[in-house]
């Protein structure tokens, strides 16, 4: 049984006044009427109870119950007062229910019975009003007690509790719903019904954030009506009603009053704006005679206002009524924030959600990514088998053949003997560049192939690729054309020569197997600027255009039949992209199915090196033989970045580490100059002394980056393995310096970098 339900006054109240208001129930029993009874907890339970509590009085022409449920923690009570006839028969049907023992003391009560004004009922409100409001109503025992009618202090206790009813209604609904619009209609449904007033809105700011701005922008209202509640349609709607901002300008500061907080009560617009002929303009075309506005702060920011309408006449505004549309105001203002914060965390879990949904689809997509790479690897192995096996057959049984007829002192002809030593020559020169290209791409792959940039030119490093594929584009009848369009001062130029011979080898060798006889291949040159850009073009079978982008993909290869047409790795165009990268150059392709395919490849001219040796052939076998990667352990994106950047200025080859856990054995594959880290100093000294112990990496320098090292520090630090250090924040100029300096201790030539 719920001790609150239908009650019209609710209070919380301390033990002593409660047990007043008991003593009131007991007092009017005692007054000698005829048939007036009194129930209480005490007919429920042998001995009464300390948590739950009521009073129920009833007589013939008046009716008052009384609940308490005490609260331990507060050491008060929550007391619910009623004297409506109906509230009280829910709650005695509710108790014979319960208790059906209890049915004969309530013969003589009747919901539909009235409540007359008599000397109980008058006795009754005064004494009630003394114990709630002592101070408001000292006298009120002596003006009422002989009165017939207590109309008054009914009047103001109603009022009262028809307040507590509609807050009590607006709190429900907000901690019940998070639909903020449901909250704001009822509000301002009830609200207007309440305060008996024509209209009342609510009027939302647009720009919350420009009302904390200087003074030139409290003036701008920047905001609309969005929510209304109208006596009749004869009352013009202010929805969605966006007033002129000039209007508002001798309005001083209201933006600041309402920010703080002050409600603000007009009794006559007509006076209250004499000096503003716009608004009043706008008030008289609304039909605003007086209005009463509480501002709406949500978190110290003016969220909007609450405005009552009085459209026929001029109202005195009361201070009842000032002082409950503030808190009305104020709880509103919590609905709008616990809304705000519903929004945020909705968004933040729809957020949540689309990342884990693309974490997921991520996911799937390497799971793919990988299982499609293991199956190109898979085909790839099958495919080499056959590549591997027929310039072997050819080695294998020719040369057999020969030493067979040798030992049984017979000879061939002489051009038999030479065409079978020809056909050898060629199977082992094709196997060799099979195994060279497989090498060099595994190379690349392992990070560990490095630039050496000369400056060569461009015409004569094409015309020697030509030469070497001449001879295959005659025998099959293609017609292989060059094309230099660069002018004879333009056309030196700095990279590495040797691997954009292979570059330009594979475009070509790939573009005359893929020709058929009578074709075309052409290789085009010229320079754009800084720039310089090869391009191959075929009359060819073209590509599907679906697999364009498989092409320079690891172990991809457009033709998988193990019963293939074309000869080959498959491996030349991804070994041919990431030269070009290594470059930092781009290579394009466009192709049309059976008609043919352009091949462009962009390589930007490469910093230049000055070398500071005498004999230049020294110079150039120094700088081959120098391995300039450097490795950095390093879990700072931004660091890691920085650094990176720096090296790859300097033409460093530059590896980014992670983790100092997985390093040691890339270290150990990548064999790299100069290891730097950003580590404390116990993995540090791990990762050194793992270098330092064989004879493979000992050679590898160490740099370590820190915060703060002392010289006492460094000289224990230096006994662990670690070469040199820098202190952070790093300067770019000290680091080039400490990487010149380490990589000096393995090479006696010094440099310079320009």
């Amino acid at each position: 049984m719920n001790l609150f339900q239908d009650s019209i006054l609710r209070r919380t109240l301390p033990v002593r006044i409660f047990e007043e208001l008991c003593s009131l129930w007991r007092q009017l029993v005692t007054m000698g009427i005829s048939e007036v009874k009194l129930i209480t907890e005490a007919l429920i339970t042998l001995e009464s109870s300390e948590n739950k509590r009521f009073s129920l009085l009833i007589s013939p022409n008046f009716n008052a119950l009384l609940q308490g449920m005490f609260d331990p923690t507060t050491l008060s009570y929550e007391v619910s007062i009623t004297w409506d006839n109906q509230a009280i028969a829910n709650f005695t049907q509710q108790l014979i229910a319960d208790f059906p023992s209890l049915a004969d003391h309530f013969t003589t009560f009747s919901p539909s019975q009235s409540s007359e004004n008599t000397a109980m009922q008058a006795l009754f409100m005064a004494r009630l009003v003394n114990i709630l409001t002592p101070d408001c109503w000292e006298d009120s025992e002596d003006i009422y007690t002989n009165s017939p009618v207590c109309k008054p202090i009914e009047d103001a206790l109603r009022q009262q509790i028809a307040q507590e009813r509609l807050l009590n209604q607006v709190i429900g609904q907000i901690r019940q719903s998070l639909d903020l619009s449901t909250i704001l209609e009822t509000a301002v449904r009830e609200l207007r019904s309440f305060l008996q007033v024509d209209r009342l809105v609510i009027y939302e700011f647009g720009d919350k954030n420009l009302l904390n701005l200087d003074d030139t922008n409290l003036n701008k209202s920047f905001g609309r009506v969005t929510y209304e509640s109208r006596l009749s349609e004869s009352i013009p709607s202010l929805l969605n009603i966006k007033p002129q901002d000039d209007c508002f300008t001798n309005l001083p500061d209201y933006h600041k009053k309402y920010q703080q907080g002050s409600i603000v009560a007009i009794e006559d617009v007509e006076i209250a704006y004499s000096s503003s002929f716009c608004l009043i303009q706008f008030l008289n075309t609304y039909l605003i005679k007086a209005k009463l506005i509480a501002p709406i702060v949500v978190e110290g920011t003016l969220w909007g206002l609450l405005i009552a309408h009085q459209c026929f006449k001029v109202r005195k505004w009361l201070e009842n009524e000032k002082n409950f549309l503030g808190k009305i105001g104020e709880h509103l203002a919590i609905a709008i924030y616990q809304a705000q914060l519903y929004a945020q965390v909705q968004q933040q879990k729809k957020t949540f959600e689309q990342r884990v949904i693309e974490r997921t689809q991520e996911l799937r997509d390497t799971l793919l990514a990988s299982q499609a790479a293991n199956y190109s690897k898979t085909e790839f192995l099958g495919n080499m088998s056959h590549e591997l096996r027929t310039p072997l057959t050819c080695v294998i049984g020719l040369s057999g053949t020969l030493l067979h007829w040798s030992g049984e002192n017979r000879s061939f002809s002489l051009e038999k003997q030479r065409q079978y030593l020809q056909t050898i020559q060629d199977s082992g020169k094709h196997l060799l560049d099979m195994i060279n290209e497989i090498l060099e791409f595994s190379k690349l792959q392992a990070g560990k192939c490095v630039l050496v940039i000369q400056e060569f030119s461009l015409p004569y490093i094409a015309q020697n690729v030509l030469q070497q594929v001449i001879k295959e584009a005659q025998r099959r009848l293609i017609k292989l054309e060059l094309d230099i369009q660069i002018n004879p001062e333009e056309d030196r130029f700095l990279a590495d020569p040797e691997r954009v011979k292979q570059i330009l080898y594979h475009l070509l060798n790939n573009a005359l197997k893929f020709t058929p006889e009578e074709g075309t291949v052409i290789l085009r040159l010229w320079r754009e600027g800084n720039e310089a850009i090869f391009q191959v073009e075929d009359t060819g079978i073209g590509i599907i255009k679906e697999k364009i982008p498989l092409l320079f993909e690891s172990f991809q290869q457009l033709e998988t039949s193990r019963r293939r047409t074309y000869g080959g790795t498959g491996l030349g165009l991804a070994l041919t992209k990431q030269l070009v990268e290594l470059h930092g150059g781009t290579i394009e392709v466009e192709s049309v199915f059976r008609e043919g395919s352009i091949f462009t490849v962009r390589l930007p001219n490469q910093p230049q090196r000055l070398l500071k040796s005498s004999n230049p052939s020294e110079t150039e076998q120094s700088f081959n033989n120098r391995n300039r990667s450097i490795i950095l352990i390093e879990s700072n994106e931004e660091i890691a970045t920085l650094i990176g950047e720096l090296l790859i200025a300097a033409n460093y080859q530059f590896i980014w580490l992670t983790e100092g856990g997985s390093a040691i054995q890339r270290i150990d594959v990548l064999e790299p100059s100069i290891v730097i880290l950003d580590q404390d100093l116990t993995d540090a000294y791990k990762i050194s002394e793992n270098i330092k112990k064989t004879a493979e990496t000992k050679s590898i320098k160490t740099l370590l980056l820190s915060d703060q090292i002392s010289s006492k520090e460094w000289t224990k630090i230096s006994q662990r393995g670690i070469d040199d250090y820098l202190l952070k924040p790093i300067q770019p100029n000290l680091l080039l310096k400490r990487i010149n300096a380490l990589m000096a201790l393995d090479n006696d030539i010094n440099y310079d970098i320009i």
